[in-house]
């Protein structure tokens, strides 16, 4: 946490951090790395996720490596403000899947002196802007874009392609629904 002197106040600064990328780029790897380094560092954290990503574990935030760490499923963005208590850094995975109300929680949060770190997929399956993380970018003071590598011609992947005729908007899915593709891939795919 930064203390900046002001008129001899002490005032806690906090940030917003955005980690984005396709699917399998290792967006809550990353995640799980900064809030470790923040537990050596004696900060009390807490990371949150959303109720419906149940994939690996209904309470734990997992990395597709298999690294984990416990969480707090809740309903809403809101929810998070409620139990986000006595924290100097808060955790957020799979942000897409919130609503929109997130971006006013993460910006109540860093204003209050709270260093908030958010993970999710920048795009969704059609490679358009994927729930809040759009405006969750454009009010970071950090971002870190992670790619993930094309699984058809070894490029960096910043798609996520799904393999299946779903056209809901949200399925929950590992390799057997989804591929990390490059543009050029992509494109192909979808054409």
């Amino acid at each position: 946490m930064f203390i900046e002197k002001t008129n001899n106040k002490s005032l806690k600064r906090g940030w917003i951090e955005v980690v984005c990328g396709s699917m399998f780029s290792g967006k809550t790897e990353e995640l799980i790395r900064r809030i470790n380094h923040a537990r050596i560092a004696k900060q009390n954290v807490e990371i949150f996720k959303p109720k419906i990503d149940t994939r690996y574990d209904k309470e734990k935030v997992v990395s597709h490596n298999k690294n984990a760490f416990l969480s707090t499923p809740v309903d809403s963005a809101q929810n998070i403000l409620l139990l986000a208590n006595n924290v100097e850094v808060v955790g957020v995975d799979e942000a897409q899947f919130f609503d929109e109300g997130l971006v006013e929680v993460c910006s109540q949060l860093a204003n209050i002196g709270v260093r908030v770190i958010v993970a999710g997929l920048d795009m969704d399956f059609q490679g358009n802007p994927f729930g809040p993380i759009p405006k969750l970018l454009a009010i970071a003071e950090y971002v870190t874009k992670v790619h993930a590598i094309c699984v058809r011609c070894g490029d960096l992947a910043q798609y996520s392609h799904r393999l299946t005729d779903a056209s809901k908007l949200v399925l929950l899915g590992e390799l057997d629904a989804y591929e990390p593709l490059c543009r050029g891939c992509y494109i192909k795919a979808m054409e």
